[in-house]
């Protein structure tokens, strides 16, 4: 595996080499006879059974010192010659070897025609030794079948000699370039790397050792990532490797390619304790100096290095045991460097397998012998042997051999080597053994602690990804629940305040139990915010579907709750007070409690038909990769879980218009009724408020909810502060107004402006005029009917009271004629009632039945010094106006609160005088609206 071999195979010498090739697969059998016939060695047959026999061995290898890998043939020399002596000291074999060398120049035709010279002029030779230029090697080994010739190399390595049925014949001592893959795929489980990637000089070689690297890796279930080969310029193909996420690169290059993929590599970044280089171990040594032919300084070409893995075969046993020349390994190679220095040669990295491949020879040929032998005596007479039979007999004792050598244990397997593979490791400048692989027991030795990879751990054979889930921060979580909590908390104050008042006017007229749906619907929105903010690191894949399902549910069900019952609140107060005929409307808390379950029995429509068609399922979204944040050689990809199905965005759409119609209604309502002046009825001003709050955070959050999707502690904090924001808005707009009027004035919310009367009667309709108007400026025509109504009616009220004055003032002159008084005039009182239309007919039997039992005590005390007043003096006096109010406000005070569900007009009978009764003594502000309205 010496680099020199690299350039033997050159193309110009394939066309005479194919030429050589084809005139010896055909006509060697008459040039064999030819040889044969000229020096009679075909007759010979005698050599087996005399001892002492110089048995003459054909060594072919390059001996030209101008010749490429001649430097291999000088070192060789030296270990032969010893080998020779040592087994002429050993005296265990009955005959000499004598070795015939013929040079091939590293050159096919002069190869040829020196193994022809050999074969034609020479001795008769048993065995072909040599063989160090594959191109040469490889044409000769394929006609050795035809000679009956067996060839021992103990220098070419080159993989495509281990091809039994083109080269049946060739044996080597040295292992085979293939022969560092198992070595390599053993040293690849032993880190557990399963996935690697391969960068291959486009030479025949190096794509054949790819190659049964290849089928090596598949055996082992070791993954190729990527396979990349390259010419000249390796830096493309080095950042393909990079970009496909290969760690562990297995180079097949020689020394002067090598420099440039290093340097390439330092400039993609391709080194350090991400990666792991592995290369041939045959280079020179320092080659980085002597290839260097980029643009890269040694400093970088060393920096880029550093810890790279050198694999091949092993030169001398590291095992000290006296082997078959009776000699350990180390005391063999004391004497070989004496050799060199008496010779004045450089070493060859192969001497060691030639020396073991000169015992093989030995052992072989004594085998040989013996079995002759054995023959020639079983069969003494006529006993011949020829040139196919001993060949055949060579071949079959190589097989055999087994003995261990100087290189360590020396057996074939298919002709091939059955060697040691050594690790090496490239540390501060300089190679450092690691490790040995023993084809034969197929185990690897790792010298412990030797091996210093650039991290604190090997390097990954991958960018391993770790799955991270992008949750919610608990303490965020904790903060927004405590918060939440407060709210629940809050709106369990309400709703305790709620109950506790049921039964006081301010609460009662402001609908108690849509109050309760209001605070029921509130803290429903509360209670998602919990669910929200669980995900897969809290609950199971399974229960975080539910989840999906089941605070969808509950935020859809509490907003249509709590504005529902609100909307509904409104809608009784502008179907009473925008009613154009002012006839009264009995409007209870069921129907509104229906209004509010036909808006959540569309909600469990949408909902139900989303579960049943296209239900909401967990999703995982994984983002792009991430650097580790605590530096470690791994990936981080985030994943985010998400609530979606296949049609999400039709089902968003058709909540998001209902409910938008829904706040559209309220706003509506809220508009119409924002001047009816009732505290405790009317809620439109805080409604408005609560909408518009509610609308804009709900945009607002919606958006950059949307926006943030990849952000869940962000996007959770949006959510949840909206929910809480409008929730809690909602709630505080309706009952902490309550709150205070029921502190500081608990009467105000049902009292009414005192009438206010004038002398001049044309300023009262002025200012009943501009009151009118400013309850609805855009339906002026209408208001100016009302208004010419109003005047008409005002003025019938005035002559209507003008008789009953003159009727009381008839009566306290003739009390006898009280009962006729009450025949014939309490029908004009009747009259003054049905111009009222807020009373019925039960209200007229009550005011009938208090004019009948005390008649005298409210018209005969009148003060007898007043009945000579003129009518139009009298008419406004205070007296007058207080008689006509303690007829008209029980009326209408009666008269309404059965609209809304509060007291009947029965519970409180008006028999009472106006000035003992509570009710009357203090009129309440609202009353004086409707009076001033007639």
């Amino acid at each position: 595996m010496a680099p020199a071999r690299r350039n033997c195979s050159g193309c110009g010498m394939v066309l005479p080499t194919g030429c050589l090739l084809l005139s010896v697969l055909l006509f060697h059998p008459a040039l064999a006879k030819v040889c044969n016939d000229r020096t009679k060695h075909g007759q010979d047959n005698s050599w087996f059974t005399r001892d002492g026999e110089n048995l003459p061995i054909m060594v072919l290898m390059p001996m030209n010192e101008s010749a490429l890998m001649s430097s291999i043939s000088q070192g060789i020399q030296p270990a032969v010659q010893l080998a020779i002596k040592h087994i002429r000291e050993s005296r265990k074999y009955s005959f000499s070897l004598i070795t015939e060398i013929y040079d091939t120049e590293c050159d096919n035709a002069k190869g040829l025609r020196a193994f022809f010279d050999a074969i034609c002029y020479g001795p008769k030779h048993l065995m072909i030794f040599g063989g160090v230029c594959p191109s040469v090697t490889s044409i000769i080994a394929e006609s050795l079948k035809g000679w009956n010739l067996v060839q021992l190399s103990f220098a070419a390595t080159t993989p495509v000699l281990a091809d039994k049925k083109k080269f049946p014949n060739f044996f080597r001592t040295v292992p085979s370039d293939n022969a560092v893959n198992p070595a390599v795929v053993k040293f690849l489980n032993s880190y557990n790397w399963s996935r690697v990637g391969t960068l291959t000089q486009d030479v025949q070689r190096f794509s054949e050792v790819r190659n049964d690297l290849t089928n090596e890796l598949e055996k082992a279930d070791i993954q190729i990532a990527d396979t990349e080969s390259f010419s000249n310029d390796p830096c493309v193909n080095v950042k393909k490797l990079k970009d496909n996420d290969v760690r562990i690169i297995i180079g097949q290059f020689d020394e002067n390619l090598a420099s440039k993929v290093f340097c390439c590599a330092y400039n993609l970044n391709m080194f350090g304790s991400k990666y792991q280089w592995i290369i041939p171990g045959w280079y020179q040594g320092n080659w980085w100096e002597q290839a260097n032919s980029t643009n890269c300084t040694t400093k970088k070409l060393l920096t880029a290095m550093e810890g790279y893995i050198s694999v091949d075969f092993e030169p001398l046993s590291a095992r000290q045991i006296k082997g078959i020349s009776g000699r350990t390994p180390k005391d063999y190679e004391r004497e070989y460097s004496q050799e060199l220095q008496q010779k004045g040669v450089e070493a060859s990295k192969f001497h060691g397998f030639a020396y073991d491949g000169i015992w093989v020879i030995a052992k072989t040929l004594t085998r040989v012998m013996e079995l002759l032998r054995v023959k020639h005596r079983q069969n003494t007479h006529n006993f011949t042997v020829d040139d196919r039979e001993v060949g055949k007999m060579v071949l079959d004792v190589m097989n055999e051999t087994n003995f261990f050598g100087v290189t360590g244990q020396v057996m074939f397997r298919n002709g091939e080597r059955m060697g040691t593979i050594k690790f090496n490791q490239f540390q501060e400048g300089h190679e450092v053994k690691v490790g040995e692989y023993n084809a034969i027991a197929d185990v690897l030795d790792l010298i412990n602690n030797s091996i210093r990879f650039q991290g604190l751990e090997p390097p990954k054979d991958r960018t391993f990804v770790r799955l991270q889930r992008r949750h919610i921060n608990v303490p965020l979580y904790s903060i927004l629940s405590t918060i939440t909590i407060l709210g629940m908390l809050m709106g369990g104050a309400f709703l305790f305040f709620n109950i506790k008042n049921r039964n006081h006017r301010l609460i009662k007229m402001s609908s108690p139990y849509m109050n309760n749906l209001i605070i029921l619907g509130g803290m429903l929105s509360y209670a998602s915010i919990f669910l929200f903010g669980l995900d897969g690191g809290f609950v199971s894949d399974k229960e975080f579907e539910t989840l999906c399902t089941v605070r969808t549910w509950i935020l859809i069900v509490g907003y249509t709750t709590a504005f529902g019952a609100m909307f509904a609140k409104t809608w009784r107060v502008h179907a009473i007070f925008k009613n154009v005929k002012m006839k009264k409307k009995i409007i209870k808390d069921q129907k509104l409690l229906i209004i509010v379950g036909g808006m959540l029995l569309i909600d469990l429509c949408i909902l139900i038909c989303w579960q049943i068609v296209d239900p909401l399922k967990r999703t995982v979204e994984e983002y792009s990769l991430e650097a580790d944040p605590q530096g470690r050689d791994i990936a981080i990809r985030p994943f985010l879980e998400h609530c979606e199905n296949t049609h999400m965005t039709i089902w968003l759409g058709i909540v998001y218009a209902y409910k938008g119609l829904l706040m559209l209604f309220g706003c509506f309502l809220a508009w119409e009724t924002r001047n009816v002046s009732i505290p405790a009825l009317n809620d439109s001003k805080y409604i408005g408020m609560s909408v518009y709050n509610v609308g804009i955070m709900c945009i607002i959050g919606a958006a950059v909810s949307f926006l943030t999707r990849d952000q869940p502690n962000v996007q959770f904090c949006i959510v949840a502060l909206v929910i809480i924001f409008c929730s809690t808005i909602t709630l505080c707009l309706v009952f902490v107004p309550k709150l205070i009027t029921m502190r500081t004035n608990p009467d105000a919310a049902t009292q009414n402006r005192r009438l206010k009367f004038t002398q001049n009667q044309k300023k009262e309709d002025s200012k009943t005029s501009t009151s009118v108007t400013s309850v609805n400026q855009a339906n002026t025509s209408r208001l100016d009917g009302l208004q010419t109504d109003n005047h008409r009616l005002r003025m019938k009220i005035t002559e209507l009271d003008k008789e009953l004055e003159e009727v009381t003032m008839q009566l306290q002159d003739t009390p006898e004629k009280t009962p006729y008084t009450k025949q014939n005039h309490y029908p004009d009182a009747n009259n003054i009632l049905s111009i009222r239309n807020f009373t019925d007919d039960g209200e007229k039997s009550i005011l009938k039945n208090h004019l009948e039992q005390k008649p005298q005590a409210q018209w005969g005390s009148m003060d007898p010094s007043r009945i000579n007043r003129g009518p139009l003096e009298d008419i406004n006096s205070p007296e007058h106006i207080q008689r006509r109010l303690s007829l008209q406000l029980p009326i209408l005070h009666h008269a309404y609160l059965p609209s809304i569900g509060g007291v009947d007009a029965s519970c409180t009978s008006p028999n009472g005088s106006p000035g003992s009764s509570p009710r009357h003594r203090h009129m309440p502000p609202s009353y004086r609206v409707m009076v001033s309205g007639l």
